[in-house]
């Protein structure tokens, strides 16, 4: 497949019309229409159901996308490395991540970098661990934060120097808002939304002695903030790390830490061998001096 005929893919994906995306590539619809049948008999299924008016992904056209989307990102990010002048230091960073108070270090990093080099940009991708490796593997992120206890054996990495706090995202008018810190018998019976990933379950279950999917769980979620609009509304208490709600001044919400305390190493972790651009390579320079 050539990345040429994957963009076209794309193009007719995003559209859902076949003349709007001939329109959008300057291609005539009997060319565009080819070469997609021509991707289909190469491929040997089909991408697309056909409509009297529009298209749409059929299962095996909604995994091209995805993987079309990784390969056009890549050959792209390629291409702009390689092309621009030596003297001139430009490009993006890619950057993936938790969401972890820690990212404050390397966001003052970027900051003094971009300070000295402006035409470097940065694109932040956030999820958890698993999605961010896959993503390091596949060459579309320079550095993952990695939080806790991820297997990084596969990688290079820097132990950043700060770590994150377990505990109870809840209203300041919630009966445990009077507590200084939340122990495991406080959650009995209480309405709880906690992530959905398996390390995060594992982890708190180990610090409740038992298994968390016993208490009462009312929500899962992957990124906090929508978590903590339902926490505000009453829905429940969140089980989060700290500062990553603003809970300060006029905030109805509070953080409760948890006891014994719970908190997490953090790591930025990159592919072994990896062969940086000269924007990633000084950001790397730049964290390891801050280390330092």
């Amino acid at each position: 497949m050539e990345v040429r005929v994957l963009r076209y893919f794309l193009t007719i994906a995003r559209e859902g019309n076949i003349s709007a995306a001939a329109g959008a590539l300057h291609l005539s619809q009997p060319t565009l229409s080819r070469q997609i049948h021509e991707m289909e008999d190469q491929l040997g299924t089909q991408l697309f159901t056909r409509g009297n008016r529009t298209i749409t992904l059929t299962e095996s056209g909604r995994l091209l996308r995805k993987r079309a989307e990784e390969i056009v990102s890549l050959v792209d990010r390629t291409e702009a490395e390689i092309t621009r002048p030596d003297e001139i230091v430009s490009g993006d960073i890619f950057i993936g991540g938790g969401e972890s108070d820690a990212m404050r270090l390397l966001a003052k990093i970027a900051r003094d970098l971009q300070g000295d080099y402006p035409e470097i940009r940065y694109r932040l991708h956030s999820g958890n661990a698993e999605e961010i490796k896959e993503r390091l593997d596949k060459g579309l992120l320079d550095f993952g934060i990695l939080i806790g206890d991820t297997d990084i054996r596969t990688y290079d990495y820097l132990r950043l120097p700060a770590v994150d706090t377990w505990g109870l995202l809840l209203r300041r008018d919630h009966p445990l808002a009077a507590k200084t810190a939340i122990a495991p018998e406080d959650l009995r019976g209480i309405p709880l939304l906690c992530s959905d990933q398996d390390r995060v379950t594992n982890l708190l279950s180990s610090w409740l002695g038992t298994d968390i999917t016993e208490c009462n769980i009312v929500a899962t979620y992957n990124l906090i903030y929508n978590a903590s609009v339902m926490v505000d509304e009453g829905l429940g208490c969140a089980m989060t790390l700290d500062k990553l709600i603003n809970t300060s001044g006029d905030s109805s919400l509070c953080f409760r830490p948890l006891e014994p305390r719970l908190t997490v190493s953090l790591n930025m972790v990159w592919k072994k061998y990896q062969v940086f651009s000269h924007a990633a390579e000084l950001f790397l320079t730049r964290v390891r001096h801050e280390l330092e």
